[in-house]
């Protein structure tokens, strides 16, 4: 396990970043506010977060379930997203922040929200989006891969799950969710938005562990650029969010 444990020894490294560096709660109050915006409230099931990491939705969503593999005091239960504890047709919205990225076989994952989602629910994922300056960003200045040509793992039975180390593939959303190739991964849902974010404060925030490269006041100059930049996916977008709708 102690290749997985990467993962909580990045918790622990993130909580101390979050509350040492107020640009990146001000940025995440955004990035926040962009998901939000897709639950759909009228459905009777419950809101989870998997992967929740430092806690940060309930901060935002306080009847939300928060989840992780890691036992934390800010975490609710403990999840596995491959074997889901929730009941059948019993969650309204799943919503996953930086986390689809580490799914080695996500089309596993994706069966199991389709049992765990009620009729019309949501699954909300926000992850790295790559385009030209994504390919920079995370290609050269991040310590994990995009693994763009690098196959994506499809199998959807007979994994032993337990066994699985740490994985990180940020590519992944942007091939699965916005090109043809993978669209039968996603047979019961519907694709009903995707929408690609500069993010250029984020990016120039350094994000939880890099160097800020921006003095605080600066920050909504730069947000002005990003509505510019927004206009330009292609070229400058660095965050993906996408909205799946169980059929």
């Amino acid at each position: 396990m102690e290749d997985i444990n990467r993962h909580n020894n990045e918790i622990q490294q993130n909580l101390e970043f979050w509350n040492n560096k107020p640009i990146l709660r001000t940025i995440y109050n955004d990035f926040y506010a962009e998901i939000l915006a897709q639950i759909d409230h009228q459905l009777t099931g419950k809101i989870v977060e998997l992967g929740s990491g430092i806690g940060n939705l309930k901060e935002y969503l306080p009847d939300s379930i928060c989840t992780d593999l890691f036992k934390n005091p800010w975490i609710d239960q403990v999840e596995d997203a491959y074997k889901l504890s929730f009941e059948d047709n019993s969650v309204s919205n799943l919503i996953m922040f930086d986390v689809f990225h580490h799914i080695e076989y996500p089309q596993i994952v994706l069966n199991e929200f389709y049992r765990v989602l009620e009729k019309g629910g949501r699954v909300i994922i926000f992850e790295p989006s790559i385009s030209l300056l994504g390919w920079v960003v995370y290609g050269f200045f991040h310590k994990e891969d995009v693994a763009w040509f690098k196959k994506i793992k499809t199998q959807s039975l007979n994994i032993d799950t337990d066994d699985l180390g740490y994985y990180a593939a940020q590519g992944n959303a942007s091939r699965i969710f916005l090109h043809k190739k993978y669209k039968s991964m996603l047979k019961g849902f519907e694709i009903i938005k995707h929408q690609k974010l500069a993010a250029i404060a984020y990016v120039m925030s350094g994000g939880y562990s890099a160097k800020q490269m921006f003095p605080d006041k600066m920050y909504l100059k730069i947000k002005r650029f990003e509505k510019f930049a927004n206009h330009f996916p292609w070229l400058f977008s660095t965050r993906l969010l996408v909205v799946l709708k169980k059929k």
